[in-house]
């Protein structure tokens, strides 16, 4: 019995050490504990279920070597279990194991162009200033050369809160808090969202956003409007373009007109995006009018200036081709993640 017991003893370490010096993994360790130090099977349990049969005396010679190789088949195992794991709050990574198929979201569309209009400019020396989206009249209307009963106000449709405060209705809202602010030259865009109170169609949303940008210097000349607008749309389209200008009119700014290009869907050859005409109707804006330099603190025979507005919403729908500016805002995934 007692040379079987100790032929037994040597015959599990040797197996132990064998089955432990081979290329494991986590499974595999797993696998190992069980055949050695499980409490029903294991072969550890089974020599100590054979003690109680044994003499005095080989009870005080096996019992200690039984228990010294059932802790050192603990402790081989917690160490090779650290190895796998790695470094002390890590956890093991088997490389061969399949990746899962993460979801990562990005940017809104409109969001990817305000930043991209923002960088354009930036490089032009404009600086970025952000709107106040609740605003009061005094900078919705009268410094911008609309008067409480001024017939314009009828040109935009307002939302009014309850204490007479206005979702702004275009970022130019901004515009006397820049003038009165900032000391010549100055170079600033508004980007923004705004609200309306209009009905909504695959071109109109009561939701929208727009870039306001205000020049004001000695001698700033309608030219100097033209020259940025043109590049600001090449960098943005990434194309050369044709232009014109029209009269229009805005209280705000004197001459008023609206800045046209060459239909970047058809390339001015007509299509129903331009109505047929090859050309698009894309910037409203002039020479700021003298009475609004005048409430900004600035005077009018030194200083002239020019504003314009740009819907960036349009902006995107040109670049992709987006026949409905209600998708932008519909949260159809289907629609977002092509951009």
């Amino acid at each position: 019995m007692t040379n079987t017991l100790q032929s037994e003893i040597e015959s599990i370490k040797t197996a132990f050490e064998k089955d432990i010096a081979t290329d494991i993994n986590t499974e595999t360790l797993d696998s190992i504990k069980r055949i050695y130090l499980s409490r029903k099977e294991g072969r550890i349990t089974r020599l100590f279920s054979l003690i109680p049969n044994l003499s005095v005396e080989e009870k005080r010679l096996y019992a200690p070597q039984i228990n010294t190789l059932k802790n050192y088949i603990e402790q081989t195992l917690t160490d090779r279990e650290k190895d796998h794991k790695g470094p002390a709050g890590s956890v093991y990574f088997d490389p061969t194991i399949p990746g899962n198929n993460i979801s990562i979201g990005h940017l809104h569309p409109i969001t990817q162009a305000r930043i991209e209009a923002e960088d354009i400019f930036q490089k032009m020396g404009f600086s970025v200033i952000e709107p106040r989206e609740i605003d009061d009249d005094y900078h919705v209307f009268e410094t911008l050369n609309i008067p409480k009963g001024h017939p314009a106000r009828d040109m935009w449709d307002t939302f009014w809160t309850n204490d007479n405060f206005i979702p702004i209705t275009h970022t130019s809202s901004m515009q006397n808090r820049i003038l009165t602010t900032q000391n010549p030259p100055i170079r600033a865009v508004v980007p923004g969202r705004c609200f309306r109170n209009e009905a909504t169609d695959a071109r109109h949303e009561h939701t929208f956003n727009q870039i306001e940008g205000v020049c004001v210097d000695t001698d700033i000349t309608v030219s100097d409007l033209i020259g940025t607008l043109l590049t600001f749309l090449e960098t943005y389209f990434q194309k050369k373009l044709r232009y014109k200008i029209q009269p229009s009119y805005f209280p705000f700014v004197e001459p008023g007109l609206e800045f046209l290009i060459s239909c970047v869907i058809c390339n001015g050859k007509g299509c129903q995006t331009c109505g047929q005409s090859g050309w698009l109707e894309l910037v409203p804006g002039g020479m700021i009018h003298p009475h609004v330099l005048e409430m900004g603190n600035l005077d009018p025979e030194k200083y002239s200036g020019f504003a314009f507005g740009l819907g960036l919403d349009r902006l995107v729908m040109l670049r992709y081709a987006i026949e409905d500016i209600r998708l932008f805002h519909s949260g159809d995934l289907r629609f977002i993640r092509q951009f």
